[in-house]
């Protein structure tokens, strides 16, 4: 498939989703619309850390690495429930075992947040509210809705109140069931189709904005060139390991091929050989008689 162009791109791609929310004097204030608009009240500052890799325990343990990490800043130090971690995750891979598996996926991030996050001699009370974002082109559970939360609670006692500070949103921007508010339908819209008609309120007109000075700028242009060369050096290095392996794959077969028709032909001639040898015998007797 030919390369987009950068200008093409839009905000479920991970290399601008990327260069929006790591760009100078762009990246916390578009994340602040973007939770504005998704939770409907005003942020704060926000610690903002684009790919953020989490490791795992040990070098045979899975790491994650997650597209944008964001963290409110606490009100206070007595009160840690106040401060809470966002997950961003653009998403496009529909393909079906991706899709099956983005619960667990969404369960081992929740997992390797909160280890990461809380530190050695605290108590849980002082464990993060996490809340994981997928942004998906895509639906993910197929019952079309915009948006669907996923949060623990009792299965016998559905209203018994059961917080455990993690929660995930599953934000499908072509879904048509649900009620959510129109400027969380119009960003989600904007998300798979960032064009300016479709900035279509005074938030996403500001987004728009910063989008347009990202494309403008050089750096990030240089960017996305380097990241599409890596990903075509990546590819034609695996296309070349394809075609060794098949021709060692067919070289290794041709030898057993050799070797099953070198076995066939030394059977063949140990059989010529007994066969000589009971004529010979049978020669012999004859003589005698």
């Amino acid at each position: 498939m030919a390369r987009r162009k950068l200008e093409e791109l839009n905000l479920l791609d991970d290399f601008l989703f990327g260069s929006m929310v790591s760009y100078p004097g762009i990246g916390e204030q578009f994340s602040r619309i973007l939770l504005r608009i998704i939770f409907q009240k005003d942020f704060g500052r926000l610690k903002v850390v684009p790919q953020r890799p989490l490791l795992g325990n040990d070098t045979d343990l899975h790491g994650a690495r997650l597209d944008v990490y964001l963290e409110e800043d606490s009100l206070s130090e007595d009160a840690p429930e106040n401060a809470t971690i966002y997950d961003v995750e653009p998403d496009n891979n529909s393909e079906t075992q991706a899709v099956m598996a983005l619960p667990r996926r969404v369960r081992f991030y929740h997992a390797k947040i909160d280890s990461d996050s809380l530190e050695s001699g605290k108590t849980y009370h002082a464990l993060k509210n996490v809340i994981i974002l997928m942004i998906v082109s895509y639906d993910p559970f197929g019952l079309k809705r915009m948006v669907y939360t996923i949060q623990n609670n009792c299965r016998e006692e559905p209203q018994m109140p059961y917080d455990d500070g993690a929660k995930t949103l599953f934000l499908y921007t072509r879904g048509t069931v649900g009620n959510p508010p129109e400027e969380l339908r119009q960003l989600l819209t904007y998300m798979e189709h960032t064009t300016k008609a479709n900035a279509k309120n005074e938030n996403l007109k500001e987004i728009q904005s910063m989008v347009e000075t990202v494309k403008r700028d050089k750096g990030v242009s240089v960017g996305y060139m380097k990241v599409y060369e890596r990903e075509e050096m990546l590819l034609n290095k695996g296309i070349q390991q394809g075609i060794q392996r098949g021709i060692s794959q067919g070289i290794q077969q041709g030898r057993e091929a050799e070797r099953a028709n070198t076995e066939r032909e030394r059977k063949r001639a140990d059989l010529a050989e007994e066969e000589i040898r009971h004529l010979k015998e049978e020669i012999e007797k004859l003589k005698k008689q």
